[in-house]
């Protein structure tokens, strides 16, 4: 098991994270395969970046930004194939105010080697808790 699969892989929680935060959605494709399934607790099962990365779109809310962290990202490595886990807390907030929303998330992944590098090809999202002012 390398080292170096296994921080590229865990670079994909962070590059999603910044991603997200950013509202940069057509820059999915490098983090997800095109042929991702995505388990969602609001979104359900969406199949295909296409449909990933619409649902993503289609989540924004003008006006309101997102802090996403990860913590304890925990990554396996088998061949060209690996597992992951992570903690996520997510942050919702206007510009300069305090969030009004925030839960906690554990995320799991399998990613697969690609020629252009780890990508996740399965993702799920859990949600442990949430809060709302």
């Amino acid at each position: 098991m390398s080292t170096t699969d296994r921080l590229e892989i865990a670079g994909l929680f962070a590059r999603l994270a910044y991603l997200l935060d950013e509202a940069r959605y057509d820059d999915l494709p490098g983090i997800y395969h095109a042929d991702v399934v995505a388990h969602s607790p609001r979104g359900g099962v969406l199949r295909g970046l296409d449909e990933v990365t619409d649902f993503v779109k289609a989540s924004h809310v003008e006006g309101v930004r997102t802090q996403h962290v990860h913590g304890d990202v925990l990554v396996q490595v088998d061949g060209d194939r690996a597992t992951a886990t992570a903690n996520q807390l997510v942050f919702f907030y206007r510009e300069g105010e305090p969030p009004h929303r925030n839960s906690g998330l554990r995320v799991s992944a399998n990613a697969v080697r690609t020629p252009e590098g780890w990508r996740i090809g399965e993702t799920r999202i859990a949600l442990s808790w949430m809060r709302e002012d």
